[in-house]
């Protein structure tokens, strides 16, 4: 019936487009044409093995179909390499306007860009709507450089941003560099750095890209400290010509990925009265960012010594100074507020505007303020009047203070405010329900998903409300197309498009609860808070019934099939199966009862259950720290998480749940209150769950 009603529910906009946004034959809906649809669905495989025979023989079925512009891009994209240009401009003609039309320029814009093809991709990039391929932007600004060299320090700050961001080997950032480098725009130092970043994350080609930029020569000493950095260090002695220093750099950052304390056993003992001071502060840097990443194995002091060897800050990536400000904030007992002070002050600007650096710094500012017991200080008087470390302090609290995330959350309770829903928007009119009602690339992309083409129906989707004009729709625009998806019940695409709107908060579209007798009902049967259940639901599948992770997790709660068997048998679930787990209230049953058992087994710590759902139980027991480890605030804790996803996911999942407790009680609520501490479990305290998987 569900799946029914989600394709009349599309019917509805698809048949009511005008002629010129759809395909160019008639447009049909989901489900209408089962034939046609399969049909689309066999294109997409056969897309996906590379099968241009198939493609071709597919196509001219497909013309007329509602998905006619994605079966036609897989069939051109295919065979793009032999294609002529007049087949491509072709295409963008007859498919103007749409989200295949500007895929398929950036493919063509990158084939340009690789065959050396200036004049023509100088030609079609001004049509480029997208913007949002760093390596067309790449090829692009070495056109642009070509064309003024004068140009060429702007232009290389753009070329070096977009290159370092690359995580993998690419052919236009590195040409752009490589032609930067040539100008002197860039330096040898900028091209090391990349190596260094590429080898860090464990991308050999992409690092191996960059020095053949400066010294191809290097090439073979870089294949051989990659096979084994410990091995390539032994039968080295002296950083002169043949054996770089900057080799010698790569090579210990290599060992410090692995082995941070014989990196620097290796950086104490032999090497670093051959290195720069540069080189050597980033290595200690690198050094102290993977020590202060091992939470409960390595005390936090561990890593602020080896940052305390570090002579200039400003020579670390951000990445190292988040992770100094992290150790510095868990240095004990309390934290080491100058040193978070310092770590993000030395960030660069843009990673001192995310919400989690204003929130750490402005603590910071408040700790070290000197004393001040007047009215001001204690918010009777304006900010202006306070002193100027308090003033700057509270200011950018106020900066991030909303209900939009866990720090912004966090600084608004530090103002004194709790976290309320705020009121709705005037309600949509007529005329903005029906422009995205008509809207092609939205049925389009609500089509592609529900005939089970979810990744291309969310980068249509995507396209549509962010890419195809210039700074995406606007705010109203975006409420509308979000309860364009809320009502066809794609709760993913009207959680995400809601959230895009910065001065207009619909919190019933942000936080939707879908299926909220089950959850609730089963949540409470068993002293679960049901806002907590909800909060997680939204991060791990955005109330995706059949989301599969890569591990195997399925259903609404993501549940792994040993979890879902070991809980099955843990609550008395007789005759269950594995294939359940996609049956929607045995996966709330099981997923819910999992989370009771790992929340009762870490102590009631919301935290600390959220990271165990995520990244299983065994690390948060680890993260908690050993016994003698200092207590710490939640906050704290949960920022230090060493996996950048489950750092992200905790945090998430306990802003949800806030905001998610405000509508379903009415009443203003505490994020902080759901945090309380983390600490060593009490030795004297049975662990319920020893087993828990």
């Amino acid at each position: 019936m569900l799946y029914k009603f989600l394709f009349s529910a599309v019917l509805s906009g698809v048949l009511a487009l005008p002629a010129c946004a759809q395909s160019p034959s008639t447009a049909q809906s989901p489900g209408a044409n089962p034939a046609g649809d399969s049909l689309i669905v066999e294109m997409n495989k056969a897309f996906k093995r590379g099968d241009k025979s198939r493609l071709a023989q597919l196509l001219p079925q497909a013309r007329g179909h509602g998905l006619e512009p994605w079966a036609a891009y897989w069939e051109l994209k295919a065979r793009l390499g032999e294609a002529s240009a007049q087949e491509v401009q072709s295409f963008m003609a007859r498919y103007a306007g749409s989200y295949q039309e500007d895929r398929l320029r950036a493919d063509w814009l990158l084939l340009l860009g690789q065959r050396r093809d200036w004049v023509s991709f100088a030609a079609e990039y001004p049509n480029y709507r997208m913007n949002d391929d760093r390596e067309v932007r790449c090829y692009a600004l070495l056109i642009e450089h070509l064309k003024n060299p004068t140009e060429g320090a702007r232009l290389a700050d753009e070329v070096r941003k977009n290159w370092y961001a690359q995580r993998e080997a690419d052919d236009g950032c590195t040409a752009a560099a490589e032609r930067m480098v040539g100008a002197k725009n860039l330096t040898p130092l900028d091209v090391w750095q990349k190596a260094r970043l590429a080898l860090e994350a464990n991308r050999p080609r992409a690092a191996s890209d960059a020095v053949t930029i400066v010294a191809p020569e290097a090439l073979g000493m870089v294949a051989e400290l990659n096979a084994s950095p410990i091995k390539f260090l032994s039968t080295k002695y002296l950083a002169v010509r043949t054996v770089r220093k900057e080799v010698i750099t790569l090579a210990l950052i290599k060992l410090a990925i692995s082995d941070s304390e014989g990196a620097a056993f290796q950086l104490d003992s032999k090497w670093a009265l051959q290195l720069t001071a540069e080189e050597r502060n980033w290595l200690w840097g690198l050094i102290g960012k993977q020590t202060a990443s091992r939470m409960g194995t390595q005390p936090a002091s561990a890593a602020l010594q080896y940052y305390a060897r570090v002579t200039k800050d400003t020579d670390l990536t951000d990445d190292m100074l988040a992770w100094k400000a992290r150790a510095a904030l868990r240095a004990g007992n309390q934290p080491s507020w100058p040193l978070v002070a310092t770590a993000v002050n030395a960030m660069s600007e843009d990673a001192r505007k995310d919400p989690t650096w204003v929130y750490w710094r402005a603590r910071a500012l408040l700790a070290t303020a000197p004393p001040d017991g007047s009215a001001a200080a204690q918010g009777a008087a304006p900010i202006t009047a306070m002193a100027p470390q308090r003033a700057e302090a509270l200011a950018l609290l106020q900066s991030i203070a909303s209900v939009r995330g866990f720090y912004e959350q966090l600084a608004l309770e530090d103002l004194g405010q709790k976290i309320s829903v705020p009121p709705r928007p005037e309600p949509l009119t007529t005329a903005e329900k029906e422009a995205a009602r008509l809207n092609p690339a939205l049925n389009r992309a609500a089509y592609a998903i529900m005939i089970g083409l979810r990744p291309e129906g969310v980068r249509e989707w995507n396209y549509a409300t962010n890419l195809h004009q210039k700074s995406g729709m606007g705010e109203r625009d975006l409420l509308a197309a979000a309860q364009f998806a809320c009502d066809r019940q794609i709760w993913d695409r009207c959680i995400n498009t809601s959230e895009r709107t910065s001065t207009m908060v619909d919190f019933e579209q942000r936080f939707p609860m879908p299926f909220r007798d089950t959850v609730v009902r089963r949540s409470r049967a068993i002293s679960l808070d049901p806002s907590y259940v909800y909060g997680l639901i939204r991060q791990e599948s955005r109330f995706i019934m059949d989301a599969r992770s890569g591990v195997g997790a399925s259903g609404l709660m993501q549940v792994m099939p040993a979890t879902a068997r070991w809980t099955a048998n843990k609550i008395g679930l007789e005759g269950f199966t594995p294939d359940q787990i996609n049956d929607r209230d045995t996966n709330i049953t099981i997923g819910t009862a999992y989370l009771k058992l790992a929340l009762d087994d870490l102590g009631g710590s919301m935290p600390m259950a959220a990271a165990a759902y995520n990244a299983g139980p065994g690390r948060p027991r680890i993260w908690r720290g050993q016994p003698g480890s200092p207590t710490l605030d939640a906050a704290i804790w949960a920022e230090n998480v060493p996996f950048a996803e489950t750092r992200d996911y905790v945090k998430k999942v306990l802003s949800n749940t806030t905001s998610y407790a405000a509508l379903l009680s009415g009443q203003p609520q505490s994020l902080r209150s759901r945090l309380s501490q983390v600490g060593p479990r009490d030795a004297a305290v049975p662990e319920p769950y020893k087993d828990l998987p």
